[in-house]
């Protein structure tokens, strides 16, 4: 990569970030191409030349994201610490980032995940859940998760706990459950509570 690849490349990351803060913050309809313009310091006409369309740096700024979040819950995977410490920690991640997502910008990036955007849908097959099929295997391992339980029930239970995410219907009350669905999520797998508190 020449050095205006590479300046051309961090441009296009400054523009994303600043669009990943301001739709965060204030929500997607209320967001304008000039504001998150101004934050980039690049001109409109900039933006539209990377991304076509307002829609489309929502998609990218969508796939933006998940990388972001990927690499913090892959960075948690792959640490030392006990299984019991990455459950706590994923957790609160997972709650938090509901927490950050203003309820507009929420509801939008579920509409999108409901409508399988296929790199939604490739990072769940390819990194997420073997992910957490590794993750499982090693509380099976430490004695946190029934070592009865077969990989492809485990499996079931996601798809359960996923295919209520992108139920339509669910969108308005998803945002405000997170952490309890999270709590049911984990607690289901770990068995019992004072596991947890240990």
């Amino acid at each position: 990569m020449d050095g205006y690849q590479k300046r051309s490349e961090q441009k296009k990351q400054d523009i994303l970030r600043s669009a990943v803060n301001l739709f965060l913050t204030y929500g997607i309809q209320k967001v304008s191409v000039a504001e998150i313009a101004r934050q980039a310091n690049v001109s409109q006409v900039t933006i539209y030349n990377y991304f076509g369309s307002k829609h489309k740096l929502v998609e990218e700024m969508i796939i933006f994201y998940l990388d972001q979040v990927w690499s913090d819950f892959e960075n948690i995977l792959t640490s030392d610490k006990p299984f019991i410490e990455k459950i706590k920690h994923l957790m609160f991640t997972k709650i938090e980032a509901a927490n950050d997502l203003h309820r507009d910008s929420f509801n939008h990036f579920m509409k999108k995940y409901a409508a399988g955007l296929p790199y939604v849908e490739q990072m769940m097959q390819e990194k997420i859940m073997p992910g957490l099929m590794a993750l499982i295997e090693e509380g099976k391992q430490e004695g946190y998760v029934d070592p009865n339980l077969a990989n492809e029930s485990v499996l079931v239970f996601i798809q359960m706990f996923r295919d209520y995410m992108q139920k339509e219907e669910a969108l308005p009350h998803l945002q405000k459950m997170t952490g309890d669905l999270m709590k049911l999520f984990f607690y289901g797998l770990i068995g019992s509570k004072h596991n947890w508190e240990e």
